[in-house]
C-alpha cells in the first residue's frame, strides 16, 4: 500500500519495533494525526483464540465510559407499543415490515440494529444482508431485547458492539482524537477489561497477543499487552 509524504512524515515519529507504554503512546498518538477532521482513535487486538472454534469466538459489546464521540444512527425493529418507547429513547428508525422492506431493497444507513423478541421472526430473513456488515440483531450483542428504551439510551451513550474476524482480531473505537489522554485512557481500560471478562474458559495460552491503537490517518503504535493487561485488572477492581 501507498502511503502519502504527510503520512511518511508522521510515522517517522512512530518506531514500529517499540512497545509503548501506555502513557507515552497516548500523547504520541495525538502527535500523529494529520487530517484537518476530528479522526477517529481505533483499536486493534490480537487474541490468541482460534474463531473457527465456536467455544473460541469472542463477541460482545461495552460500554465506553467516555462514549465513543460520534453519533450513531440507532435502527428499531419492532411493533405496537414498543414503537413509542424506542422513539422516545431517541431510536433514528423505527418500524418493521416497512424496514424490512427498505433493506431489502439495499438500504444500510444505520450503525447498529435492535430487535425485540417478537420480530425475529421476520427480522431473520435479513440475516444473509446484515449479518455481513456486522448488523444482524443478537442476544449475546444485547440488541435482542425487550428493553429497546434502554438498549437505545446505551447504543446513543456510548456501547460499543465487537466481535473476532476470521484472523482473531478484534476491532474497535475508542473516541476521538479531541478527547483527552485521560477519557481515551479510561476507555481503552475498560474495553480491554471487558475482552478479559470474555476470554473463552475452554481457551490455554497466551490470550492477548498484541494491542495496538492509531488515530484513523495515522499509523500504528504497539502498546506492551502485559502493561495494558495489569491496568485493566486494576479497572475491574
Amino acid at each position: 500500500m501507498q502511503h502519502g509524504k504527510r503520512y511518511r512524515d508522521i510515522a517517522t515519529k512512530v518506531d514500529a519495533t517499540r512497545y509503548y507504554p501506555l502513557d507515552e503512546a497516548l500523547p504520541l498518538l495525538k502527535e500523529t494525526t494529520s487530517a484537518k477532521f476530528d479522526e477517529t482513535v481505533d483499536i486493534g487486538v490480537k487474541l490468541g483464540v482460534d474463531p473457527r472454534k465456536a467455544d473460541q469466538m469472542v463477541r460482545g459489546t461495552v460500554s465506553l465510559p467516555k462514549g465513543t464521540g460520534r453519533e450513531v444512527k440507532v435502527l428499531v425493529f419492532t411493533k405496537g407499543e414498543k414503537e413509542q418507547e424506542a422513539k422516545e429513547a431517541g431510536a433514528d428508525y423505527v418500524g418493521l415490515d416497512d424496514l424490512v422492506e427498505k433493506v431489502q431493497g439495499g438500504w444500510f444507513d444505520f450503525d447498529v440494529a435492535v430487535a425485540t423478541p417478537d420480530t425475529m421472526s421476520v427480522v431473520g430473513r435479513l440475516g444473509k444482508l446484515l449479518g455481513p456488515r456486522g448488523l444482524m440483531p443478537s442476544p449475546k450483542a444485547g440488541t435482542v431485547t425487550v428493553d429497546v428504551a434502554q438498549a437505545v439510551k446505551q447504543i446513543k451513550a456510548g456501547r460499543v458492539q465487537f466481535r473476532t474476524d476470521r484472523t482473531g482480531n478484534v476491532h474497535g473505537v475508542l473516541g476521538k482524537v479531541s478527547f483527552s489522554a485521560q477519557d481515551i485512557r479510561a476507555n481503552l481500560l475498560v474495553f480491554i477489561a471487558e475482552l478479559n471478562r470474555l476470554r473463552p474458559k475452554t481457551f490455554k495460552g497466551q490470550y492477548i497477543r498484541s494491542i495496538y491503537v492509531s488515530a484513523t490517518m495515522g499509523p500504528s503504535i504497539k502498546l506492551d499487552p502485559k502493561e495494558i493487561a495489569e491496568l485493566a485488572r486494576k479497572e475491574e477492581l
